[in-house]
């Protein structure tokens, strides 16, 4: 027990200090998330508006033909039963615009969704025709992910606390292949990285600089804290046991220490980690730029439900207020900022290249992982669309839809619970001293009391 607790101290330790590429320490992060953040984070997402997410799991892979699907049962998604979905969510993204449509709380059968997806029915002529141009223009804008068609008949609505992330048993060739697809096909991370990933494939990757710009440290790290978030998701809801309509789920000590422990990654471990608090940084500058276009009197999270409407925004408000109160926000600024020229065509790379890795997310075979890989990519590119559009939201007109940025329904879902996602892992690590390390300590307890998982 004393080793075991030793053990974990000392990695505790290892995740302290400055953040490579900020002026932000840890131990800042950790006191900001796990008493300002983590409380309201936590009831946001079980809001209506925010727990349902329109995804298309039937996509085929864009880049290479691939029928290994998983065939394990929790792999599976459950799709959200028609009669289930608020009304107003399901009526389209416009209507959380309209204070008419706000005003029929009345309405509680889900059929007569159909009359409030009608622009027509709740609109001016003058808002008609700025919605029209907004959505010519939102066709048109430079997004960061491939977004999925929510009109197709192949997109279902997800309840997303009734399908959370954790590990399925997906792995093997396939999984590999996606992420060595990711991480070799692109050229932005060092050659001094160490990531055990399929032992059997070679890297890929073309002449690759160890030393890299700000703008490509900043892509791979992005990559590397959204892996390594998922990857600890899978690790703490680890199938341990299968049984008679029940299955055990909890952390696996094992699958932590193979992705994470210093001396099985060559020390590359904690840099992970490090990267996720990274990714932290990232994704809560992006939510404190974005509150201005939530402000407006006039953009609702219309649900349908008055008051679930009314106390869901409260409740976002006053989560984009601690937001906006952090002293120690990533300076976005300091990106792309050299000749006009030469940042351009970099922050189009940086944007294809991501672009990229969402379209990639259609490859994933497991279903419930391409559902979680694909709102946790689509978060991370809303929030780099917010961070390289400080001008329009700036601009943004009071009282009516801007041309310049708007966010649908589906990117400020996927924000809040890619964000929610990096939340509890921050709140774990401090809070826990490595709970997943832990865990072997509640293992050796158990057995030596004649008890098994």
């Amino acid at each position: 027990i004393f080793f075991l607790f030793s053990y974990c101290f000392s990695w505790v330790h290892l995740l302290t200090g400055v953040l490579d590429d900020c002026f932000c320490d840890i131990e800042s992060i950790d006191v900001f998330n796990n008493f300002k953040i983590y409380p309201r984070i936590q009831k946001l997402t079980e809001r209506d508006y925010f727990r349902y997410y329109r995804v298309n799991l039937n996509r085929p892979c864009p880049f290479w033909a691939d029928d290994s699907h998983c065939s394990i049962k929790d792999c599976q998604v459950e799709p959200c039963p028609e009669s289930k979905i608020p009304v107003g969510i399901k009526s389209g993204n416009y209507n959380r615009y309209s204070q008419v449509a706000n005003a029929n709380t009345d309405i509680v059968d889900c059929e007569q969704a159909q009359d409030l997806g009608a622009i027509n029915s709740t609109l001016s002529n003058y808002s008609k025709e700025a919605f029209e141009d907004w959505a010519r223009h939102d066709d048109a804008q430079d997004h960061f992910c491939e977004l999925d068609d929510e009109t197709s008949p192949d997109a279902d609505y997800v309840d997303l606390l009734l399908n959370p992330e954790r590990y399925t048993g997906y792995k093997g060739p396939s999984a590999w292949r996606v992420w060595n697809s990711i991480y070799e096909e692109n050229c932005f991370k060092p050659r001094s990285v160490y990531r055990p990933l399929n032992p059997l494939v070679p890297p890929r990757g073309k002449g690759c600089s160890s030393s890299l710009c700000l703008e490509k440290r900043v892509f791979y790290r992005l990559i590397s804290g959204l892996h390594s978030s998922i990857n600890i998701h899978l690790c703490a809801e680890y199938l341990l046991a299968e049984g008679w309509g029940k299955s055990l789920w909890g952390p696996n000590v094992q699958e932590f220490r193979q992705r994470f422990d210093p001396a099985e990654t060559k020390g590359e471990g904690t840099r992970r980690l490090k990267n996720l608090y990274f990714l932290y940084l990232i994704e809560l500058r992006a939510l404190s730029k974005v509150a201005p276009y939530f402000d407006r009197a006039f953009v609702n999270l219309y649900t349908g439900d008055h008051q679930e409407d009314q106390a869901s925004k409260e409740l976002l408000l006053q989560f984009f207020n601690e937001t906006k109160a952090f002293p120690m926000h990533f300076d976005e600024k300091s990106m792309f900022a050299g000749q006009k020229i030469e940042a351009k065509t970099l922050k189009e790379e940086f944007r294809l290249h991501f672009k990229n890795i969402s379209r990639i997310m259609d490859c994933v075979g497991c279903s419930k992982c391409r559902l979680w890989g694909k709102l946790q990519t689509q978060g991370l590119g809303t929030a780099l669309k917010i961070l390289f559009s400080e001008k329009e939201i700036k601009n943004l007109p009071e009282h009516s839809p801007s041309k310049g940025f708007q966010l649908t329904r589906q990117e400020i879902v996927a924000l809040l619970n890619g964000f929610g996602r990096l939340i509890p892992l921050l709140y774990t690590l401090c809070l826990y001293g490595w709970y997943y390390c832990l865990g072997n300590w509640v293992v050796f307890i158990r057995a030596h009391n004649g008890k098994t998982f």
